[in-house]
């Protein structure tokens, strides 16, 4: 009985321990969150004065009404932030999981090649061909247009990675036959059949890409010139101030309303990161 005992009080430790562990990295991981809305509240000067504090304070008012006095307009911003983000990602997850599919359920004459093609292509950095493409856009007319930001990411070699390894071992192939016997159509069974079966890795790939879009600044730099057309991360980019002051307060508000909506899809699609986390467990 001791040595059940034991093991039992060992066991309870060890979970106490694991708990404790968890709680401590998920406030580390919320402290620069935490410090980011207290700030949006507290004024420039008891920022400089106090940079790290969990007071909450009542500037933001005035926070709102600096943000807006400047070339900030957050409407604007939103809208257009949201309108690249959400059209890229849906785009970039629908056509990067049917070439996976294509990848993963044919047979064809270059398969090896193409997928090798994609492996290359991943290794080459953005930044490197920037240049070409702002020419080839100006050449055809594409900038200050929101098609240039929201078409070329469609192109993902990483989520059609990401799709190919997650296929892989997540879809039938005897559902797939079966679903070709009884007469459907190619596209009739990917978008009823292979499309509701990859829900999770869509989620998981849909939450990095609206990030990497909500947070792209570098393309749409270059790209568009018409303040009305502005996204959120270059709006807040203009938010340093003049060379004299710098409105720290406004400054985190914008940084603030910045990262909501990276929130918001994050807690709209986890549920579906859980399920196939659970399912991955149940087939296991």
């Amino acid at each position: 009985m001791s040595h059940k005992a034991s093991s039992r009080n060992g066991s309870t430790a060890y979970r106490i321990f694991q708990y404790v562990v968890c709680i401590i990295l998920a406030i580390l991981s919320l402290f620069p969150f935490i410090i980011m809305i207290v700030n949006a509240t507290r004024s420039s000067a008891q920022i400089q004065a106090h940079a790290l504090s969990l007071i909450p304070s009542h500037y933001i008012k005035s926070n709102l009404a600096v943000l807006t006095s400047k070339t900030f307009h957050p409407l604007i911003a939103f809208r257009n932030s949201a309108i690249i983000s959400i059209c890229a990602t849906a785009l970039c997850v629908y056509f990067s999981t049917l070439t996976a599919y294509a990848v993963v359920a044919y047979d064809w004459k270059f398969k090896k090649i193409f997928f090798a093609v994609i492996m290359a292509i991943m290794m080459i950095p953005p930044t490197v061909t920037s240049i070409g493409f702002y020419q080839f856009m100006y050449k055809i007319g594409m900038t200050n247009n929101f098609a240039a930001l929201i078409l070329p990411p469609i192109a993902a070699p990483a989520t059609v990675f990401f799709m190919r390894q997650y296929m892989i071992p997540a879809l039938p192939m005897e559902i797939v036959q079966s679903a070709r016997i009884d007469g459907a159509g190619e596209f009739r069974i990917f978008n009823q059949i292979v499309l509701p079966l990859c829900k999770p890795g869509m989620a998981t790939q849909a939450i990095f890409i609206f990030v990497s879009q909500w947070n792209n600044l570098f393309i749409p730099m270059i790209l568009l010139t018409d303040k009305n057309k502005w996204t959120m991360p270059m709006m807040v980019s203009q938010l340093a101030g003049d060379m004299y002051k710098t409105e720290y307060g406004a400054v985190y508000l914008g940084l603030l309303l910045t990262v909501l909506p990276i929130f918001v899809i994050y807690f709209l699609l986890s549920k579906y990161i859980i399920a196939g986390v659970a399912l991955g467990g149940v087939k296991e």
